[in-house]
């Protein structure tokens, strides 16, 4: 999305200031051979700030970065980044409805970042935005979603370092994120929540509500390491056995919504280290569905 952004600040030891495009911010809190940190974070005087310690409208949060961090391993040699300097704050949403099902779409494939590949509805936070009401407008804008106030609980999953391409062998960074996830659980069921999508076709290709198990499954595969799963074949991936083969999709077409189903493996699929992207979901989206799974504030939710 065009227009102003709300850029990220860090502060620690009481010396700070803006974040620098391609240099870990992760790293800024955690030793060399590490990728997670507990960090303090915030909006404060129209920037996002992450700091080591509380300051005033703080949540204590973890802050992650992948293992194959471009900003980690010296990518600090910046690509072409449209227009915009430093690290840019985002959010995203996993919406849960009343079954446990959460709902993530495929990007549509003429996006620049990150094309064909499942995450949940996300994007830029903008100036004078408060993070669930940022939340709320890029569902809106991406699924046709509008939840109602008192419709939804919500709580603060996790901070995620992201840069595309999100390995140096694809290239120096053209993107520097920290994205919010945050956790939204409807009081309406999956149904009625699926009869009100109207999804982007500029943003979006296909929408999933998926399982409990499955996204059990999707947060234990682990980006950054070999093994099953990390194949390049139309449906690679390994998975338990009680899993379904398939999983069924909605897919946007010129005619509008079709049903489809594609193999489970493909949502198991790791991050490759070279060659082509897959269709996969992303490495953020895992670290936000294992913050999920594990229950993080779930005692703590906010009306």
């Amino acid at each position: 999305m065009a227009g102003a952004r709300v850029l990220v600040h860090v502060r620690r030891a009481g010396a700070g200031g803006a974040a620098a495009f391609g240099k870990s911010v992760t790293g800024v809190f955690c030793p060399a051979h590490t990728d997670v940190a507990l960090v303090s974070c915030g909006l404060e005087r129209g920037r996002f700030l992450i700091s080591d310690v509380a300051f005033p409208g703080s949540t204590v949060t973890v802050l992650k970065r992948p293992p194959f961090c471009p900003a980690k391993l010296g990518g600090d040699t910046p690509g072409d980044r449209g227009g915009h300097a430093g690290v840019v704050a985002a959010v995203a949403v996993l919406l849960e409805a009343t079954c446990g099902h959460v709902l993530l779409t495929r990007r549509a494939t003429t996006l620049r970042h990150f094309p064909n590949v499942w995450v949940p509805p996300g994007g830029h936070l903008e100036p004078g935005e408060e993070l669930v009401a940022a939340g709320l407008r890029e569902l809106a804008e991406e699924t046709g979603l509008h939840l109602e106030p008192g419709t939804f609980s919500w709580h603060l999953l996790g901070l995620w370092e992201s840069l595309f391409p999100p390995s140096l062998s694809w290239g120096p960074p053209r993107c520097h994120h920290i994205v919010t996830y945050l956790g939204l659980r409807s009081a309406e069921p999956r149904q009625r929540l699926q009869a009100r999508l109207c999804p982007s076709p500029c943003e979006v290709s296909a929408v999933a509500w998926l399982e409990p198990r499955l996204l059990e499954a999707i947060a234990a595969t682990e980006d950054g390491a070999e093994g099953p799963g990390s194949g390049s074949g139309p449906g690679s991936g390994s998975f338990p056995r009680e899993l379904p083969a398939t999983v069924g999709i909605t897919e946007l077409s010129p005619d509008g919504f079709r049903s489809s189903r594609i193999p489970t493996g493909i949502l198991l699929r790791r991050a490759p280290a070279r060659g082509p992207d897959l269709e996969r979901v992303s490495t953020g989206t895992k670290f936000a569905l294992g913050r999920w799974r594990a229950g993080p504030g779930r005692g703590e939710e906010r009306e």
